[in-house]
């Protein structure tokens, strides 16, 4: 069986990071994600609930802001509650697994944590296609 998930949007708040009695991160996002356009040429845009732990869970919070794009690769978990009027309900999240920035970091004068931008190839010289 596979349960396997993939996810890219942005992010429609700032994340939110928390830490367990047990001292483990927790960090939750939801992401915008667009469908393909329908007939008519109109998107969709699904809002999905993702939980990040641990290193990972750190890593998004310090470096992720509201409407970044990023990809959100793990699986699809079901967990049932009761409300406080004693209904039952079913929730349906990602737990995250890998997460990749698609969009670059703010400029320096934008940004808060003081880090630099990688600069840019110069224009006239082409990519180079190396292996990571």
């Amino acid at each position: 069986m596979l349960n396997r998930v993939v996810l890219i949007g942005r992010l429609t708040r700032q994340p939110e990071l928390r830490v367990t009695p047990n001292g483990v991160s927790v960090t939750t996002v939801t992401l915008a994600v667009d469908r393909r356009p329908n007939q008519a040429g109109q998107r969709e845009t699904d809002f999905i609930d993702c939980v990040l732990f641990g290193k990972l869970a750190e890593i998004t919070s310090k470096y992720l802001d509201k409407g970044r794009l990023v990809a959100i690769e793990g699986r699809i978990q079901t967990r049932s509650y009761e409300t406080k009027d004693g209904q039952k309900r079913k929730a349906f999240e990602v737990v995250g697994d890998n997460i990749q920035f698609l969009t670059p970091k703010p400029r320096k004068e934008d940004s808060q944590d003081g880090f630099e931008d990688i600069p840019e190839p110069p224009p006239d010289r082409e990519p180079q296609n190396e292996p990571f």
